[in-house]
């Protein structure tokens, strides 16, 4: 069991610090990446196996292509050799941070940053502030590592073709944000409001995680030839289907996948768009996480379930367009 003291902070885990903050209106810009193929992996939460897998993927993959890691790819990994040869591998293409990456370097104590909302009960939170703090005591073994993830951006803009794309890994306004969350783009006012973030921001796509379950919501405006669409793939680190192991990505490209491994998609305007399942043997990545989080432990008692079964959700709910 991980000994870790209750945070003092009273909205740790809850909370959304104001430097995590940024405009809607800040991805009415000129694109940073321009691509064919770009995967967007939300949520490797340290899941070394899963990489490896993701890696092969894209390395399929043939002409202009971008992959971005879009933030929490750090979680399970305490071990510090998984540690360091995870961020070095992940570093070696384009990412964005997270509230873990934020967080391993922020020297006020939010603890997991996560910006839980009400439906998440306090066990969870208080189990994911107590896991913050033991990756963030691997994590300052190495500081200038730490640095470098600390360093990164909070979103990017990507065009694949003539579409617009933002990278975050929360949602519109925040980098801990819920907005993109499943549960509140069931709630018809939340989705005008996503509808404005479209309109300020000028962007197709808004590509995210952190909720950890998979939406690839359609939002039609009448203004727009392309209905904005947001694509969150939940996690690529986790199972995101009942009795499902794998994880997920976001592709989004000028061509379809080729390969068994695409669970679900739409295509608008030559745009394919595809959640991609990320499979490596299940017995692999068991038996690392146990290495790191044995029975007892917070990560156990939080994720185990999730990891030997996954959650109960289906792709039939991941796929959705409003009709308002």
């Amino acid at each position: 069991m991980h000994d870790t003291p209750e945070l003092t902070h009273p909205a740790a885990g809850r909370s959304c610090p104001l430097h995590y903050r940024y405009a809607p209106s800040n991805f009415a810009r000129p694109p940073e990446l321009e691509c064919e193929v770009l995967y967007v992996v939300g949520g490797l939460y340290g899941n070394e196996p899963a990489l490896d897998v993701l890696l092969a993927l894209f390395e399929r993959e043939q002409g202009p292509k971008r992959l971005v890691f879009n933030g929490d790819f750090n979680w399970f990994n305490t071990d510090p050799a998984i540690f360091t040869r995870l961020n070095e591998r992940v570093l070696a293409f384009d990412a964005t941070r997270g509230n873990v990456e934020t967080e391993l370097g922020d020297a006020d104590d939010n603890g997991c940053g996560c910006g839980y909302p009400d439906w998440v009960g306090e066990g969870v939170v208080q189990r994911s502030n107590h896991i913050m703090r033991s990756l963030r005591a691997t994590a300052t073994r190495f500081p200038a590592l730490t640095e470098r993830l600390a360093a990164l951006p909070m979103h990017l803009r990507v065009d694949v073709g003539d579409c617009r794309i933002a990278i975050v890994h929360g949602d519109a306004e925040s980098l801990a944000g819920w907005g993109f969350a499943q549960e509140h783009l069931q709630q018809s006012t939340h989705r005008d409001t996503a509808r404005r973030w479209f309109e300020a921001g000028q962007v197709d796509v808004f590509a995210s995680s952190h909720t950890c379950l998979p939406v690839f919501h359609t939002l039609p405006m009448p203004s727009r030839r392309f209905a904005p669409v947001v694509l969150n793939n939940g996690a690529a680190g986790m199972p995101n289907f009942r009795g499902d192991a794998a994880g997920l990505l976001t592709r989004i490209a000028l061509r379809p996948f080729e390969g068994p491994e695409r669970r679900f998609g739409l295509q608008r305007g030559g745009i394919h768009m595809d959640a991609i399942a990320i499979e490596p043997p299940p017995e692999t990545w068991r038996a690392q996480f146990l290495h790191q989080w044995p029975e007892g432990s917070d990560a156990h008692v939080s994720y185990w379930e999730r990891i030997t079964h996954g959650p109960a959700f289906e792709p039939a709910d991941a796929l959705i367009t409003s009709e308002d």
